[in-house]
Parts: C-alpha cells; structure tokens; sequence
C-alpha cells in the first residue's frame, strides 16, 4: 500500500499510543559525517531501504543570493567561491534491519551513500555539480517501468542547465529521465512529485535569480510514463487566475488530488478526480489563504489524515519575506473534508464568507510560537498526524539588532537573547490523533537548536524517520566579548536524521 493510501485509509477502531518524545532515537548526525549535508531534503521508503537526499550548504548558497536579510556576521562561514567547496548532493541509504537495531544515543551503523552529483560543464566552460540538492522523492511504476521506481527531483545550480528527474529500479544505479517539455533551463528546481491514479505529477517551483520557491508559472503536469517523457500540462495555467505564482505542493486524499498555490494575496488549494485525459477538470476549495490573506502566502504542508487533508501555510524565506513586505507570521493549520468544506485548525478565529471559522485547536498560528516560519511537513503515521515546523528564532543571534522594529527589539531585550536561545531555538515537531487535540513530540529540534527545521517526515516498517534542517556548519559565527565576531567549529551542524518506534 502507498503512504497515501496508508495515510487516506479509515482508522482502525484501536488507536496507538503514538510517538512520545522518550520514542525518538538519532539515526544520522553530522550531515552523514558530511556537515555540508544541510539538509535532509527528500526521504522515502523504497525496496527495503530508507532513501535520504541531502541538499549542501544552504547557507552559504543563500549568501550569493537575493533573497538574505541583513546580519551583523554571516551565520557560518563560507568560502570566496561557493564552488570552493565540494557542492554536489547525495543520496544516502539505510536498510531495513538497520532501523530494527537502532541505538538509542548513537546514530545507526549501515548507512551506505548510493549517489553524488556528477559534474556538468555550463556554456560558460564552468564545472560545475549537476545537482546541489534532492528536494523530493516518490516511488512510481509508469507502463514502461518493470516494477516500481525510485524517482528524485533535482535543485540544479542558476548557472547549470535546469532541474531533471532522476530515476532508479534498484536504489543504486540512477538516470535522468526526461523533464516536461515546458520546463526550462532557467527552472532549477521541482519540489513535489506525487503519484496518483496510475500517473505522477510534478510542478516548477523555483527559477534562477533568487527564487527558488516560485516558478512564475503554476503548472501542473502528469504521465503515465516518465521513462519516455511523454508529459501533459494538467491544469489551465494558474487555475485561470494569474496571481498563483506556482504549485508548491501535492497531496492525494481519497479520490481527490489537491494541488496548493503560492499567492501574494494568500494562497488557493484546487482539487480534481483526475478522470479523462489532461487537462483535468480542476474545482477551487480554499482562496485568500483561508481569508486570512498575504500571510498565509503559500501551502506549505498538505497530508492526507483519518480521510481530510490537512493544510499548513508559511511565509517563503523562513517566515519573512522581505522583498514582498510580508511577515513575521506565524502559520496556520486547516482542515478540508471530502464535500470541500473546510475548519481552521490551528490559527486566528475569524468571520469568513463561508461563516465563522474558530480554530479547533485552540491554539493561535503557530502553536503559539511566533517564531515559527512555516508548517514544513506532515505525515499520517499509525493513526497520529505529525506535523514538523520550521523555527527562525536562532537567526536572531546573527542579525542586525538596530534593524528591528521598536515594539519586536524592546520584546526581545525584555526577553534576553539568551533565554530565547535556550527555551526557544530548534524546530517543533507536534501529533494528533483527531487533528484538533495536540501534543508536543519536541521543541529544541530533538535538544539541538541547530536542527531549525524539520523538512521530511516518512512512515516506514520501522517506525517514523524524521530529516532535519540544520546548515550551521562547518563553522558557525560567534560574537565575542569584547566586539566582532570569530567563526568556531559546530560539532552540531549537519542535518540529522531521527526515528520515531514504540519501546
């Protein structure tokens, strides 16, 4: 059974105790020994193995960039040349037995790297890594495949030649398969790949020049045979409203696929049978980010729990967004039932024109923390919904203090510094059995604030793996006391991995 079949299946009339914070043990530390493996960007379950794509030095990509804020001292340091050091993503590999002997302090003997970035030479005689992520995974059997696959989606350099899809049948060989003909060299990345009625869908989500989470162009595509490249545009482009900026994730939920926008007026989650050929009929469920607008810019986060999909908004860059004069905002939760009618979850209560909506949970956008940027991912996992968070408040170390708003820097002075870094750094992972009663698995990204994310959250047989974000290595700045700042080794950087089992 497929994990969206797992997740849309009805629930069984025991429930599980579900996955405390004593059930959570590492798995993988340090980036795999490889610090600059920032984060575990895409994860599966495929033929026996638990698969991890890492994406390198996110950090020090974002340097370079349009997209960073203002800091007294860069978070890590970073050389003159982001090519001068070894950027080229990897898959790791953990087999099945692997996870049955986990320790409970130590990370997992068994992990094997399975592929690297091979090195491509751009029109301007540079070499440079094909790939310097793998921002998603799906496994996939399309009519020209003999069994089911293992297919990635890439994050390409600006200066390479675009985003592709890897494709593998035995975990270890892979190769590229032919991209939609109307994606671009100057698209760098996919961030969904979603298999539903016997065809796998994917979207542009980011393109050279500082956007690496909106295409300008929200399409939707599907085949049944991505080995020969024989993709259909799925969607009237933008749902037939030019303000979606791109499909920034899918999720199947019963007989439905939901497909979520980002949208500077607040995002819109769409909806369709997929039945006939493409384009499909498609039906708009949510508008103006839930009537909450700009800052619920984009959807996150869909899963599939108990038969409704859960929706989790965020704010691009980490829960600000400058450039667009949106945020800090902390995210919401929403739920869609199968006759498209819908609750807020976690959030603001508010009038709506489909009446009022209070949220369920009784806990204000963000479960209360303001320094949530975004609800990163969710997973339905033996009867409880996990929901992972991302959390900025460690940036706060490095930024230009005299740049803060008054009421923001007067809060945080009245706070500390420290006492921010010490109650608050680190991601948030919660669960719920009925989507609206939640508890909380950890709030210092399993005691290391350097994990500021949590971006993949897979069910396997072995219980609940979760991949972090963590880019604060190899060296991290640190203020000194008497003024400036001195970068030292972090033991702690890398992205980890952690799993979830019943004792």
């Amino acid at each position: 059974m497929t994990a969206a079949a797992r997740a849309a299946a009805p629930a069984s009339s025991a429930l599980s105790p579900g996955l405390g914070p004593d059930c959570f043990h590492p798995l993988a530390r340090g980036g795999f020994g490889d610090p600059l493996n920032a984060y575990a960007h895409s994860m599966e379950w495929f033929d026996g193995h638990l698969y991890v794509g890492t994406t390198r030095s996110n950090l020090c990509m974002m340097k370079v960039s349009r997209i960073h804020g203002t800091f007294d001292a860069w978070p890590v340091e970073c050389p003159e040349s982001l090519y001068d050091q070894d950027m080229h993503a990897q898959i790791w590999r953990l087999p099945a037995e692997a996870l049955a002997g986990a320790g409970e302090d130590d990370p997992a003997p068994g992990w094997e790297p399975v592929y690297r970035a091979p090195d491509i030479v751009n029109a301007k005689g540079e070499t440079l890594p094909r790939e310097l992520g793998y921002r998603c995974m799906a496994v996939f059997q399309g009519r020209s495949d003999p069994r089911p696959a293992l297919y990635v989606a890439t994050y390409a350099p600006a200066r390479g030649f675009g985003t592709h899809i890897l494709r593998s049948l035995d975990g270890r060989a892979f190769e590229t398969v032919p991209r939609p003909a109307g994606i671009d060299d100057g698209v760098i990345t996919l961030r969904l790949l979603v298999a539903f009625k016997g065809r796998l869908f994917t979207a542009p989500t980011g393109r050279a020049g500082g956007a690496p989470n909106l295409a300008g162009q929200a399409l939707v595509y599907a085949t049944d045979d991505p080995l020969n490249g024989s993709w259909d545009v799925a969607n009237e482009p933008a749902f037939g409203d030019a303000s979606n900026l791109g499909v920034f994730e899918m999720a199947a939920c019963g007989d439905w696929l939901y497909a979520g926008t980002g949208n500077l007026k607040g995002y819109q989650v769409w909806r369709t049978r997929a039945e006939g050929q493409p384009p499909f009929a498609w039906e708009r469920v949510l508008v103006n980010g839930a009537h909450r607008g700009p800052t619920n810019q984009g959807v996150a986060s869909l899963c599939a729990h108990r038969g409704h999909l859960y929706v989790g908004s965020g704010i691009q860059h980490g829960g600000i967004d400058p450039g667009n004069k949106v945020g800090p905002a902390g995210p919401e939760l929403v739920r869609i039932h199968e006759d498209g009618t819908w609750d807020l979850i976690v959030g603001f209560s508010r009038d709506t024109p489909e009446g009022y909506k209070p949220a369920l949970s009784g806990l204000l956008p963000g479960f209360g923390n303001f320094f949530a940027g975004y609800f990163w991912r969710m997973v339905s996992h033996d009867g409880w919904l996990y929901l992972g968070t991302f959390d900025w408040s460690l940036m706060l170390r490095f930024a230009t203090q005299g740049r803060w708003p008054r009421r923001f820097h007067a809060a945080i002075t009245k706070v500390g510094l420290n006492a921010v870094f010490a109650h608050q750094a680190g991601a948030d992972l919660h669960r719920s059995a009925d989507g609206e009663n939640w508890l909380t698995v950890t709030r210092d990204g399993f005691g290391n604030p350097y994990n500021y994310g949590i971006r993949t959250l897979v069910s396997t047989p072995g219980g609940l793996a979760v991949g972090t974000v963590n880019p604060f290595a190899p060296k991290v700045a640190e203020r000194l006391e008497g003024g400036g700042w001195a970068y030292r080794a972090n033991p702690d950087g890398g992205a980890e991995v952690w799993l979830g089992r019943r004792p």
